[in-house]
């Protein structure tokens, strides 16, 4: 436990940083606004671009891993769901919750942290749940609160949701890099080098902007956001090892993968969504910061008990 704690600490600790620059006033909104687009549309796309790229689809795809961890998430994101409407709360606000039960940081921390720690070897399973987490659950909250307010489904609506997958930097860069390793052609080295460079600034610019959202984050609504946390810390990655290990068994490694990926801290583009449709942006927002707090220990604790196991 100590040792895995020692290996992730450096990551927290880059969270810390931007936490404490954003809070000294040395790093505004709009400075974390600007680098978190920078991560987001140009670092982690060129780092997502690099790993696809060296990846065979048809060695990575993998419907066992896929339909086990979408079925947790489903039965997470149920019981959230039921949790919600059972406090009165509506489909829209129970919907945010359900998304904040199951998302977790996987494109800012868990590619960065995990493939550090696991190896490269990491990567493909790591693409396939963050690619379940944007084309499901992404898709999956615009709807719901679409269908809470207007009562049925709009055409405009699911174009919205069509132009949110195909303009999303990550879902590009995946789709570009797999086409890219599918053609059997070779980078040209300077292109390669530009990738190389432009990705390495994808795991400090991420974390350091990690910390630095989290400056703005208010603890409201806590009796909530602590359960919401104990869905995204403790049933989501508990739920992944139950149909990994014993329902949908998969091959030790990829589980140990996902379910470490499962035990990652709520992500902040569900603040974003929150925010955009007006539907509990507070709870969200404390949900994240508690989430992340919590997961200094406990994402130690899940690796090193995946390892020891």
């Amino acid at each position: 436990m100590l040792a895995v704690f020692l290996q992730t600490l450096p990551f927290f600790a880059m969270i810390g940083l931007g936490y404490a620059a954003a809070r000294g006033g040395m790093f505004g909104p709009e400075a974390t606004s600007a680098l978190t687009k920078f991560v987001f549309y140009f670092a982690l796309s060129a780092m997502l671009f690099r790993f696809s790229a060296d990846l065979d689809l048809w060695a990575v795809l993998d419907w066992d891993i896929v339909s086990s961890y979408l079925l947790a998430c489903l039965a997470v994101y149920l019981l959230a769901t039921l949790v919600a409407l059972a406090r009165r709360r509506g489909m829209q606000e129970a919907a945010v919750e359900a998304q904040v039960a199951v998302i977790g940081n996987t494109g800012f921390l868990g590619i960065p942290m995990l493939v550090m720690l696991l190896g490269e070897a990491a990567i493909g399973p790591l693409l396939l749940i963050l690619s379940v987490d944007l084309i499901v659950f992404s898709s999956l909250i615009v709807i719901l609160i679409t269908l809470a307010r207007d009562g049925r489904m709009r055409p405009s609506a699911l174009r919205s949701v069509g132009l949110g997958l195909v303009r999303n930097p990550m879902i590009v860069s995946i789709s570009a890099g797999l086409a890219w390793s599918a053609s059997g052609w070779t980078l040209p080295a300077p292109a390669m080098s530009f990738v190389v460079i432009l990705g390495a600034a994808a795991t400090p610019g991420a974390l350091f902007a990690i910390g630095a959202s989290l400056a703005d984050k208010s603890a409201e609504r806590i009796e909530v956001a602590i359960w919401l946390s104990f869905c995204k810390l403790v049933l989501h990655p508990a739920a992944v090892a139950f149909t990994m290990l014993v329902l949908i068994p998969v091959e030790p490694f990829a589980a140990t993968v996902v379910i470490s990926a499962s035990a990652l801290p709520v992500a902040g583009n569900v603040y974003i969504l929150a925010q955009h449709y007006g539907v509990a942006p507070q709870r969200v927002s404390a949900s994240i910061l508690i989430s992340t707090l919590v997961s200094v220990v406990t994402v130690p604790m899940v690796i090193a008990w995946l390892s020891g196991g």
